[in-house]
């Protein structure tokens, strides 16, 4: 009973660091880029910081202090089918998301991503993944007209940060359809902490590049590089811990869970924003849109959850169907 309860408490504790961290690295990323006082207004620069600390902290952590164990498996042919193409569509979604704070909201650039499952949709029947269905056909027409509706009541809308916040948002459902075709049908399963250790270095390399051509010069424009170091470095250590959150989220519940806490996690954003930034003005329009597109998300979960469950029940049986036949003893007539 005991050992019940200790484990339903660190359930809930896990859970809730993830809400925080998660939260609290959106408003962390918008206050760093918007700020005058910090006055780092360069999207780039930060997703690229984040990415080379991301990579030093992880190969330290792994092949230094060892402290954290690399799973194996990995070859050159993978990596470059797989982890680069990851890495690179990992690299624009936060480059585009980041990019949108300047333009946008937070709580806007929020509502926004809840069009994610159709994107992911979108493409993955494109790719061949999903089958278009009049049930998915309903809930992918939920989600978008709830955000068109949430677009609507939005009082300060700006189309440029609409366009990169959307591009984040397909960079983000072209990762997840490369992780489905390149890692899953290869077989290789990593845990978070493996996949920071590989596409952190791949996506730096990939920001490294634009980040030459399109940031380098404003920021020498700038004049010498005095950007707060104890702030940034605290910026790039929470994202490393939300990430480690997610490890352990993940490993203590279900997907279920993890897929309800981010629901709860994206209220949150959406309400808390109002009070901490000035150019957050929520509507009522913009709250009745949200709620149909959560609504829908909520329903979209549900599917791909039940799809899941029963796909893994199927291959179960099969193996146990496996297992009997090559157990029966073979005879000649």
């Amino acid at each position: 009973m005991a050992d019940q309860k200790k484990e339903g408490f660190l359930t809930y504790a896990y859970l809730l660091l993830y809400i925080a961290l998660s939260s609290g690295q959106i408003f962390f990323n918008k206050w760093v880029l918007s700020s005058k006082e910090i006055n780092f207004p360069y999207p780039l620069g930060l997703t690229l910081l984040h990415m080379v600390f991301s990579s030093v902290l992880c190969f330290m952590l792994t092949k230094i202090l060892k402290v954290m164990k690399i799973e194996e498996g990995m070859t050159p042919e993978i990596y470059a089918t797989s982890v680069v193409p990851i890495g690179a569509m990992f690299a624009m979604t936060l480059w585009l998301g980041n990019t949108a704070y300047l333009y946008i909201s937070v709580a806007f650039a929020q509502m926004l991503k809840a069009i994610m499952p159709v994107a992911v949709f979108v493409l993955g029947v494109a790719a061949g993944l999903e089958v278009m269905s009049c049930k998915m056909l309903l809930i992918m027409s939920v989600i978008s007209f709830g955000v068109l509706v949430a677009s609507y009541g939005e009082i300060n809308i700006n189309w440029i940060g609409v366009v990169y916040q959307m591009g984040g948002v397909v960079g983000e459902a072209l990762r997840l359809i490369f992780m489905e075709i390149f890692v899953k049908r290869k077989g290789l399963k990593l845990n978070p902490i493996s996949v920071m250790y590989y596409v952190s270095p791949c996506s730096a390399i990939c920001l490294f590049l634009p980040w030459i051509f399109l940031e380098k010069s404003k920021m020498d424009e700038h004049g010498p590089w005095n950007f707060p170091p104890v702030l940034l470095i605290l910026n790039c250590l929470c994202t490393f811990a939300l990430n480690l959150s997610v490890f352990l989220v993940i490993t203590h519940t279900s997907a279920l869970t993890i897929r309800v806490a981010g629901v709860v996690k994206d209220w949150v954003v959406v309400l808390l924003s109002a009070v901490l930034f000035a150019d957050t003005k929520l509507t009522m329009i913009n709250l009745f849109g949200y709620a149909i597109a959560i609504a829908g998300v909520a329903a979209y979960n549900n599917f791909k959850l039940k799809k899941e469950a029963s796909r893994d029940t199927s291959d179960a049986s099969e193996h146990e169907s496996s297992e009997m036949q090559e157990s029966q003893p073979l005879t000649s007539r």
